[in-house]
């Protein structure tokens, strides 16, 4: 009877690592961008803001008294990173309580799976993201013809336009800005240094990511309203420091060099911030003329 419990428990793990493989076989991330995985020196932004991210592929980390709110994960090989930029900074890996993404692609939510397994953290999303999170992005409206690219996640809390996000002396606004995909979102709040207080945006920019026409997309038959409607709502965000989901939105390596001295003020940048956006309406105007003729 032993015996054969004993080999009943042995087959069993044998199949569940034989099951785990073949799903980690599934995930395949499409071509990167080789800035997407380049190492980038960790950083204070302003006050307890903090960049930790990659090259290109943003990751911010805000420093609570209760904890740490880390914001994207970058791709699957991004985890040693973002763990090895929070430690650098002299932060514990395992300080971090909260998970959030500006988006459900698999450029920032790659490592998300992983990191929350290694910290325990809790995961919150925007609330139109979480079927794509349960699918690991198979079912994007865009990127889903790729199949899983992310190892699926099941988010702790959904969120919803203008939900707080608290933790310790930190409150962060969600703003749903969908489009990008259906739960895209930005994040708004407040973090001061012994000089002032500085009112961040982190702004997920509305990119068109479909070369469809819109009426040819019927898993998502509002994108085009969705896109007019983020568009207008991010022109009318007051914020000292803008920041985004990729550090080539907002002109990173214009504004910091590895090693620079602390310096909030390179980050406040309105007429970049509406530059970008007009660019946008732009591309929006001219997908939705060109839709027209088809």
């Amino acid at each position: 009877m032993f015996k054969y419990s004993l080999l009943s428990i042995v087959l069993a793990a044998i199949l569940s690592l034989t099951a785990t493989t073949a799903i980690a076989q599934k995930v395949k991330e499409p071509k990167t961008d080789s800035n997407w995985i380049k190492p980038y020196k960790p950083f204070r932004i302003a006050g307890n803001l903090y960049y930790v991210g990659t090259y290109d592929l943003a990751c911010y980390l805000i420093t609570t008294t209760q904890g740490n709110i880390l914001i994207n994960t970058g791709l699957a090989s991004s985890a040693a990173q973002i763990k090895n930029n929070i430690e650098t900074l002299g932060f514990k890996f395992t300080d971090t309580k909260i998970l959030l993404t500006t988006q459900a692609h698999y450029d920032h939510m790659g490592a998300m799976g992983a990191i929350k397994k290694s910290t325990g953290a809790q995961l919150m999303v925007d609330e139109k993201d979480a079927d794509v999170l349960a699918t690991g992005g198979s079912s994007d409206y865009a990127l889903g013809k790729y199949g899983t690219s992310f190892k699926p996640v099941k988010p702790d809390r959904l969120l919803h336009n203008n939900d707080t996000i608290q933790l310790g002396n930190m409150q962060l606004v969600l703003l749903h800005h969908p489009g990008h995909t259906k739960g895209s979102c930005s994040f708004l709040f407040t973090v001061k240094d012994d000089q002032q207080s500085y009112r961040v945006l982190i702004a997920n920019m509305p990119t068109i990511v479909t070369d469809k026409p819109f009426a040819a997309i019927p898993a998502y038959p509002s994108i085009a309203g969705d896109y007019a409607y983020t568009l207008k709502a991010m022109k009318n965000i007051p914020f000292d420091i803008w920041l985004a989901s990729h550090a080539s939105q907002f002109n990173l390596h214009d504004k910091h060099q590895p090693g620079d001295a602390y310096n909030p003020a390179a980050f406040k940048d309105q007429p970049g911030y509406d530059a970008a956006l007009n660019d946008l309406q732009k591309q929006y105007e001219e997908k939705m003329r060109k839709d027209a003729q088809n």
